[in-house]
């Protein structure tokens, strides 16, 4: 079935993980895999073999795919650099799309652009597919769309252009500071604790300035309280998360917040942002993406024809 009704392919190509999905004419996913091929694995000359072992069943002899691919694959370390487009700008335009040059003759690759923001300075691959995923159904929205990960993006629309954007490496810090520094010895790998979480996250957000100034104190609380690894990880996650919820104020005070992301990670910030009296929805990353990749692929008119 999907030899026979695939009309293109969307690729999410993080720097981690390698997400493929077989579309149909009508824009349906009728099949999908992932490998751990991420950017960070592999090689320029790497990335052609890597796509074509995960896609290889829904290819055809007699027939060349459109593959619309997003995220961090259009790296400087990438497959291919593709380009930014600056801010402000409106992401249901046509998309200006990097090709990329192949061995095998079933395949035309083509990579979807980045967004670039010039002061301050600052840039984003993939979640701007996702962005614009969401817009396609909400043309004219007017508010903020957040992005939790590892480099968190909040993103400013006005009638449903982008008009700025900043970045936290919020993901990225709690995993420095939880692996890497004296808390390590104090956090646990897993578990939770809601609660804690909670009231660390309100804190940070009431306080931003304050959270350097109790990071330690986790560990002397392990030392000296025996407190549990798990609200230890609980309450390092609320610190980090409150403390970029705290200093992005001025982008979901009195504004409609959009979640785009995983559900665990989208939900500990949904759960922060309503305390804090913010509205929220909360939309899945593979929907957003799909949606994203259907706006690049009805460019090509030989995508869905």
């Amino acid at each position: 079935m999907t030899l026979q009704k695939a009309r293109w392919i969307g690729v999410d190509w993080g720097t981690s993980r390698l997400r493929a999905y077989a579309i149909d004419e009508v824009g349906f996913p009728i099949a999908e895999r992932e490998s751990d091929s991420g950017m960070g694995r592999l090689k320029p000359d790497e990335f052609e073999a890597a796509l074509i072992a995960l896609i290889e069943p829904w290819l055809r002899d007699n027939a060349r795919i459109p593959v619309f691919a997003c995220g961090m694959v259009g790296a400087r370390q990438g497959w291919k650099e593709a380009k930014y487009r600056p801010v402000p700008c409106n992401l249901l335009d046509a998309c200006d799309l990097t090709r990329v040059e192949t061995s095998d003759p079933r395949i035309d690759v083509l990579i979807l652009p980045g967004l670039s923001q010039a002061a301050p300075p600052d840039v984003m691959r993939g979640e701007e597919t996702q962005i614009a995923g969401f817009l396609a159904s909400e043309p004219r929205f007017s508010g903020t769309v957040c992005l939790p990960g590892t480099h968190t993006k909040w993103v400013e629309i006005d009638n449903g252009s982008v008009v700025a954007f900043h970045t936290f490496m919020t993901g990225e810090l709690f995993s420095l500071l939880s692996e890497q520094s004296i808390l390590r010895h104090s956090v646990s790998d897993g578990g939770d604790d809601p609660d804690a979480f909670l009231q660390a996250a309100q804190r940070a957000a009431a306080r931003p300035e304050n959270v350097a100034l109790d990071l330690f104190g986790l560990r002397a609380a392990s030392l000296l309280a025996d407190a549990r690894p798990q609200t230890a990880r609980a309450r390092l996650s609320g610190m980090i998360i409150g403390h970029e919820i705290g200093v992005a104020r001025e982008f979901w005070w009195a504004k409609p917040v959009i979640l785009i992301g995983a559900p665990q990670l989208t939900g500990h910030y949904a759960r922060v942002l309503q305390a804090e009296g913010a509205e929220t929805r909360i939309i899945e990353s593979k929907t957003a993406t799909l949606s994203g990749l259907a706006i690049a692929a009805r460019t090509i008119g030989s995508a869905v024809a």
